[in-house]
């Protein structure tokens, strides 16, 4: 197939500089000139660079608010808020917001969507952030839809310049995309990280003057280790333990300014600096055309009744579990905790880096070794990450395991999200939509459900129903892996009994003869 101009240029019997006339078959039809595809490079790269600088400002103020915002839990409840919101959004929301802008002004504005979130950190009240909270999660769905359909558009044409496969060009800019995207943690840790340490022998020493309760280096060690890690319960005062004082606000203000001038350049990059699908897209059915909300939530929860899709529902709510609980309980209970808030940039800063560099790579590995392996290897290494969780007492003294156990979880984090949405794409071929908005939905119920129970639960018993859910859902992926390898054995041995008959039946042929 060709990629031919619009119409609209044919009525006009204009032609613009892109474009060539080529004979083809026994019509003539325009399609685009190999220069193109350098364009097409510029989207995908500018798109990348738009939304690693946008998620720079909200990964760098997520990781904050279950330390930040800790009185009365309204950093997790925000959290929650936002998750909650995400699960209606996906279901609701994208076919209907694409419809009415295209892809490339829903990106626009379900930027802008996440603005409130941040300003809301200037006055940091229930009244401010549940609400912006909220409005982050009905951006978000479209947002990532109209992504999604523009690099998967924009692939299609590539393919039919390059006349490559469009599977694998689609990989390959999900693949450049998701490197700028998972860096944004790197660049939103450090900038959080940079703000806060600035100043802070001063603050230290001030607090431990005004410590009554921590009166020498030995106690407050002592303290640290009894109450952080898993044994943290949500509610320790600073009084008990200064580590827990949260940063003056004029900290936390400069670090909410910087992060809106981000999401304003952000903004900013998508409209001059991408590409109208129009530019692509012709005689396409795309979003406009999709499943209306109401049919993709009858369509999704049909699907649940598929076997396959019932047994990998649990590992897909881990993953948005352990997400939500590195983000929040992690970085409460062990960071802010045994070391001091201003230190949750840095360790994330490893957590994103590791699990960008990892994410790259985790496909081409899997090609070699297999998904099975992987898997496992995934498994074997959280597991062990929370046995540690369960038995480490974090302290200032030693640094390096906050570093180590960071970047082992995101090693992990990229491994389960590589393969279990590959699984998605390969076990439901042809239902493609519904299985992914079935792994959007429950992902973000996992984080909603982890969210919700954070600020009622001490950390060690939140470790222990992570490692069940961990359990249950790759005993329960376990499962599809062995239906799978039956039904290709017994696939096998059909075959094999039909090749023998039929050649059987051939020699007798011969025979009589």
């Amino acid at each position: 197939m060709v990629y031919t101009i619009s119409d609209k240029y044919q009525d006009a019997g204009e032609m613009p500089k892109d474009f060539q006339k080529v004979k083809t078959t026994d019509t003539d039809e325009e399609h685009w000139q190999p220069v193109e595809k350098w364009r097409i490079w510029r989207n995908v790269l500018v798109l990348g660079f738009a939304f690693m600088i946008h998620f720079t400002a909200f990964w760098g103020a997520s990781n904050l608010q279950s330390s930040v915002n800790a009185d009365e839990s309204l950093g997790t409840f925000t959290l929650a808020a936002i998750y909650g919101s995400l699960i209606l959004s996906n279901i609701f929301l994208p076919t209907i917001v694409i419809k009415w802008f295209g892809c490339k002004w829903t990106i626009a504005l379900a930027f802008l969507t996440y603005v409130p979130f941040i300003a809301s950190q200037f006055h940091p009240r229930f009244y401010t952030m549940i609400p912006s909270g909220l409005f982050v999660g009905f951006g978000g769905g479209p947002l990532w839809c109209a992504k999604c359909t523009y690099l998967s558009i924009i692939a299609e044409a590539y393919s039919q310049i390059t006349e490559e496969a469009a599977a694998l060009i689609v990989t390959r800019f999900f693949g450049v995309f998701f490197m700028f995207y998972q860096f944004s943690q790197v660049w939103g840790n450090l900038i959080s990280s940079a703000v806060l340490s600035s100043g802070k022998n001063i603050v230290a020493m001030n607090v431990s003057a005004e410590s009554d309760e921590c009166l020498s280096i030995h106690s407050c060690k002592e303290n640290t280790e009894d109450l952080c890690g898993a044994n943290f319960y949500p509610g320790i005062t600073t009084g008990v333990n200064p580590n827990l004082d949260p940063p003056p606000s004029e900290k936390i203000q400069l670090i909410a300014g910087i992060y809106l001038a981000c999401m304003v350049i952000a903004c900013l990059c998508v409209v001059f600096g991408v590409d109208s699908l129009k530019r692509y897209k012709r005689n396409r059915a795309g979003s406009a055309t999709g499943l209306s909300g109401l049919t993709l939530l009858i369509v999704t929860l049909k699907h649940l009744f598929n076997p396959y899709q019932l047994l990998i529902l649990p590992i897909t709510m881990f993953i948005g579990a352990e997400q939500a609980f590195i983000a929040a309980d992690f970085n409460a209970s062990f960071v802010s905790c045994g070391w001091g808030i201003s230190n949750i940039g840095f360790v994330m800063i490893c957590f994103g880096a590791v699990n960008a560099i990892a994410a790259i790579f985790a496909g081409g590995i899997s090609k070699k070794t297999g998904r099975v392996p992987m898997i496992a290897f995934a498994f074997v290494v959280h597991v062990g990450l929370l046995i540690t969780l369960l038995i480490w007492k974090p302290t200032s003294i030693n640094k390096v395991p906050f570093f180590v156990v960071a970047g082992l979880w995101g090693l992990c984090d990229a491994v389960w999200l590589v393969q279990i949405n590959a699984l998605c794409g390969i076990l439901f071929p042809g239902k493609e939509e519904a299985a992914y908005s079935n792994f959007r939905l429950w992902e973000s119920t996992g984080s909603v459900i982890t969210y919700a129970y954070s600020p009622y639960l001490r950390t060690d018993a939140k470790i222990y129903l992570l490692l069940t859910l961990l359990v249950i859902g790759v005993g329960a992926y376990g499962t599809i892996e062995l239906i799978e390898r039956k039904a290709k054995r017994d696939t096998l041995v059909t075959a094999k009994t039909n090749f023998e008959l039929v050649n059987g039946k051939l020699r007798a042929l011969e025979i009589n003869e």
